[in-house]
């Protein structure tokens, strides 16, 4: 049975795995998450009643959270292309890099755009200007470490870029990534490049109208 993949286009953690699975040509099945009562939803909420996705099925096996689905992928369905290095330090910048995009650019972006989602009487004011100020300094350290990288942790595309792509792909739509900081904007466009993001960009195009700050005319 081929791998499922339990997932909606437009969601940042799905596009992550979807990266890593496009990036190595493997075979899965999407199980399209097409609401709260569409069937695979049904079928990933019996499986984990958190109901977050994306979750791979394989064989019957769960495998839950986009980082540890990309580590299961390459540990049990390789393909040519090596997403965490096998020399430990190696590894250990890739999974450092892929926390950083996953801490602090997603998570103060993704409180940006859940706060326009409340009532306007419970929003959090304070709370979005943190999560902005966090993203400039995010931006910041980035622009500095990438002068000198093609990719996240070096030279060669990691779990760390499957991260990178969707989670810098939202937060220059969010909160955009200014001149100040050029390195990021050029290591957003080296993303947007990669054929595999490229093919869960386009996948993601029909849903644009679904962000709740109003999609760009842009990538």
């Amino acid at each position: 049975m081929p791998l499922q993949l339990y997932a909606h286009p437009f969601s940042s953690y799905c596009q992550k795995v979807l990266t890593a699975l496009y990036e190595n040509g493997t075979p899965f099945e999407l199980q399209l998450l097409d609401g709260p009562d569409s069937g695979p939803m049904r079928e990933l909420s019996a499986r984990w009643p958190m109901k977050r996705f994306p979750m791979l099925v394989d064989d019957g096996r769960m495998v839950v959270e986009a980082s540890c689905i990309i580590e299961y992928l390459q540990a049990h369905h390789p393909g040519p292309v090596r997403l965490i290095p096998d020399q430990a330090d190696a590894a250990l910048e890739v999974r450092m890099m892929d926390r950083f995009f996953d801490n602090y650019i997603s998570t103060p972006q993704q409180k940006v755009v859940a706060d326009r989602l409340r009532p306007e009487a419970v929003r959090d004011p304070h709370g979005v200007a943190e999560a902005r100020r966090m993203l400039d300094t995010a931006y910041g350290w980035l622009d500095a470490l990438m002068a000198d990288r093609q990719w996240a942790a070096g030279e060669d595309f990691s779990l760390a870029d499957c991260a990178a792509a969707p989670f810098l792909f939202y937060a220059d739509w969010t909160h955009p990534i200014g001149d100040a900081f050029p390195n990021v904007k050029a290591y957003r466009r080296r993303l947007l490049a990669r054929p595999s993001f490229a093919r869960a960009v386009d996948e993601a195009r029909p849903y644009r109208g679904y962000f709740p700050l109003g999609a760009p005319d842009r990538d």
